[in-house]
């Protein structure tokens, strides 16, 4: 099984996202991360879709997009070429006499406290997929109250872009 990052430009208009996740519905792919916002152009919005799967399903899920009235363009954002983030924002139970290891550990991998309450913290942590499992996974000797991923989003490196070209 492969993983991709697909980067589709994509018509700005309502309902887009709902055809598209449709078409994976319909034939039972699944999506591993999706995110969504509109681009320079306010024309476009740009989708990054993550999928799994071995190389015929990802040549039929690019082939299925490509038949999307509202798919501009496609490109696959591959490792070196591109530059991949997702946000992850945890909530960790830290009384006082926790809470300096647990900004310790958040110091370690860049991470921002955005938010501090008598019993917990809040850490804002920016990355590739990688680095937040590995930021998680220090903080597994505290309680996790909530956590939330973005998914992945990502450009191609240099001046390539995607556009309606």
């Amino acid at each position: 099984m492969k993983t991709k990052v697909l980067s589709l430009l994509v018509d700005n208009t309502a309902g887009v996202l709902s055809r598209v996740s449709g078409m994976f519905s319909r034939r039972g792919y699944n999506i591993d991360s999706l995110s969504v916002g509109v681009t320079q152009n306010p024309k476009y919005s740009r989708m990054t879709v993550v999928v799994t799967g071995d190389d015929k399903i990802l040549s039929q899920i690019k082939n299925q997009l490509n038949k999307l009235e509202d798919v501009v363009k496609i490109i696959e954002l591959k490792d070196g070429e591109s530059v991949c983030r997702e946000l992850a924002l945890v909530k960790v139970k830290a009384d006082k006499d926790e809470r300096q290891q647990v900004i310790s550990i958040a110091n370690i991998y860049r991470a921002n406290i955005v938010d501090v309450s008598p019993d917990s913290l809040m850490i804002e942590l920016t990355g590739n997929t990688n680095k937040i499992s590995a930021f998680l996974h220090l903080l597994e000797g505290f309680e996790i109250v909530e956590l939330v991923r973005t998914g992945i989003t990502g450009l191609t490196r240099g001046t390539d872009e995607i556009d309606d070209n």
